[in-house]
């Protein structure tokens, strides 16, 4: 999934390794504590954007980065971290605390309380843990919880933020735990980022005790890159449907008891109206055009919470983003 911030890079590096300037600079939205921009270069073969529409190109990712690019390690750095406690917001992940950044993160926030109970008294793996508030929470109820990210940044600031939480720092595609170690897999928003899916889900069925249970997340391909047949998001590998998910889960030994969708409940309807029939695409022209937000549309956005989704069984085409429940067979 996609935010909304990113710094003004100083040089970006183009295909014959000369080092320039950006050529254009997209959009620039003030935070408060953050200075938040992305561009457009033409010649550029390693950035990445947060906008939403209309990407000129990809950026440059080798098959053995697999879960995610360590972006802070690129010469194109894309977020300003200003305290110890706030995690760089990269375009990759969520995290919490940024205002313009609040609909993104109670959208993914809403399906870690949904499962809370799923978790309750269980042992816990939340495979790409990102920022690892999603960890905090699901350690609330948790018997225990393990985390494993592939970016050694996530993996820093989460031992520092939640150190009651474990961490480990490794690939999606080679758990570092033991065979049928964990009762549940939590697996949110991820899975869109990876280039071995199948890999992922069948070390998902290896570290899963019998009957233990897969949860995943993941934007909605039909409603998400409505129309495309590569992902709009330049952090995507490949997105799903539900009917795509439900062949891989199956594909990979799980049976899928519910396949739910996440919804705009009532109050986030009323917002898609009241901003020109999209919410969404609201925050993202606001972006686009390079002037400040409307004070009305950040305080829209700040306000959200997680009850303003609803998480629903059917019309799964139509939801933003999926949400599997599954079980090892």
């Amino acid at each position: 999934m996609v935010g909304l911030g990113a710094s003004v890079p100083d040089r970006c590096i183009w295909a014959d390794g000369t080092p320039k300037r950006p050529d254009r600079i997209v959009w620039n939205l003030p935070a408060g504590k953050y200075s938040i921009a992305t561009h457009h270069c033409s010649g550029c073969v390693i950035c990445v954007y947060q906008v939403m529409r209309d990407f000129h190109h990809r950026p440059a990712r080798r098959p053995e980065d697999n879960h995610r690019v360590n972006v802070l390690q690129n010469p194109v750095t894309l977020a300003v971290m200003t305290d110890d406690t706030t995690l760089a917001l990269t375009g990759e992940r969520t995290v919490p605390g940024i205002p313009e950044e609040n609909y993104w993160f109670r959208r993914h926030e809403v399906a870690y309380e949904f499962i809370l109970e799923r978790c309750r008294g269980r042992d816990v793996l939340e495979a790409g843990s990102g920022e690892g508030y999603g960890a905090n929470l699901l350690s609330t109820v948790a018997g225990s919880v393990t985390c494993v990210d592939y970016d050694e940044s996530a993996v820093a600031h989460t031992r520092a933020r939640y150190p009651h939480v474990r961490i480990e720092q490794g690939n999606l595609i080679d758990l570092p735990l033991p065979d049928a170690s964990v009762d549940v897999v939590v697996n949110f928003q991820v899975i869109e980022h990876l280039w071995d899916q199948d890999k992922f889900i069948a070390e998902c069925a290896r570290v899963l005790r019998p009957g233990g249970e897969l949860l995943i997340s993941t934007p909605n391909r039909i409603t998400f890159s409505p129309g495309r047949d590569t992902p709009l998001n330049p952090f995507h590998t490949r997105e799903l449907s539900g009917a795509e998910m439900t062949e891989l889960l199956v594909g990979g030994g799980f049976t899928v008891d519910r396949m739910l969708g996440v919804h705009h409940g009532p109050r986030l309807t009323q917002l898609d109206d009241k901003w020109g029939g999209s919410f969404i695409d609201a925050q993202i022209q606001r972006a686009l055009s390079g002037e400040p937000w409307p004070t009305d549309l950040t305080a829209d956005v700040a306000g959200i919470t997680t009850a303003d989704f609803s998480i629903l069984e059917p019309d799964i085409d139509a939801s933003l983003d999926l949400l599997a429940i599954a079980r090892r067979s």
